[in-house]
């Protein structure tokens, strides 16, 4: 398998403790988020073929011996574009895993998207609203709509909700695809039209949501791993003061149970 993990973002939210290192390697009680979830990784058996494709200040990432790629145009571009960059360990035939460079997890919600056989499996949160309790004080200003069929698989994901039914869960940013589905995935990418827009952004500003939503509209069947918790994104500066703190008075790991 395949590991990307996206972490070229300035993390402009998360100033001042962006302002000398990469998203990713800001510290969650004592340790980098990057190497959180790289343990959490290890626990499950991921550790070797694991990528950091970086960007801002990417001379200060630590990769704890794993690949860096880079992606030069970090500050114009998103996720999408980022994750491409490393298209070369893209290998048709094995599993890819990809997931965001701001969140951590436990090794059970990663054992939930490994576990999965479908073409595309992401890992989404049932209790989401208690997360999202912590972090603001209406849920739904800040949620995505994520609704799934009966079967549990993704319909819609990425758009702004008008009510909690839209939001069945929430999306985290790990998804899997499944090795012979890769090169069927660089084929859909390799496919999008250049000038137009998606989810009112330009194509070299797409969210990750907007693709995965293109692969489900083409046909593409999308596995909701569900769990209830055991994750955090850090996203604010505000969300990383409070988490340091709930993790010195022992409150933090009924969310999220840190890996070492």
């Amino acid at each position: 398998m395949q590991t990307l993990i996206l972490a070229a973002g300035q993390g402009t939210r998360l100033r001042p403790y962006t302002n000398d290192r990469p998203k990713c390697m800001v510290a969650l009680a004592g340790k980098p988020l990057l190497h959180r979830q790289m343990a959490a990784m290890a626990a499950c058996g991921v550790s070797n073929g694991i990528t950091v494709i970086g960007g801002y200040r990417s001379d200060d990432l630590d990769t704890l011996g794993g690949d860096l790629v880079l992606n030069p145009e970090y500050a114009t571009t998103n996720m999408v574009r980022t994750l491409f960059c490393a298209r070369e360990k893209m290998t048709p035939g094995e599993d890819l895993l990809i997931s965001y460079g701001d969140i951590v997890y436990e090794p059970t919600v990663l054992k939930s998207v490994l576990d999965c056989d479908a073409p595309v499996c992401l890992a989404a949160d049932r209790e989401w609203k208690r997360l999202w309790q912590l972090r603001m004080e209406e849920p739904l200003d800040d949620a995505e709509t994520f609704v799934m069929d009966e079967s549990g698989f993704v319909t819609e994901l990425g758009k702004k909700p008008s009510d909690y039914s839209q939001v069945q869960a929430q999306y985290m940013g790990l998804i899997k695809i499944r090795g012979d589905q890769v090169q069927a995935f660089l084929n859909v990418f390799d496919s999008l039209d250049r000038s137009a827009t998606y989810d009112g952004k330009d194509f070299d500003n797409m969210y990750m949501t907007s693709f995965i939503q293109h692969l489900i509209d083409t046909g593409w069947p999308v596995k909701a791993c569900l769990v209830d918790n055991g994750w955090l994104e850090v996203d604010t500066a505000g969300e990383l003061e409070a988490y340091s703190t709930m993790a010195e008075k022992g409150e933090l790991a009924s969310y999220c149970a840190l890996s070492n």
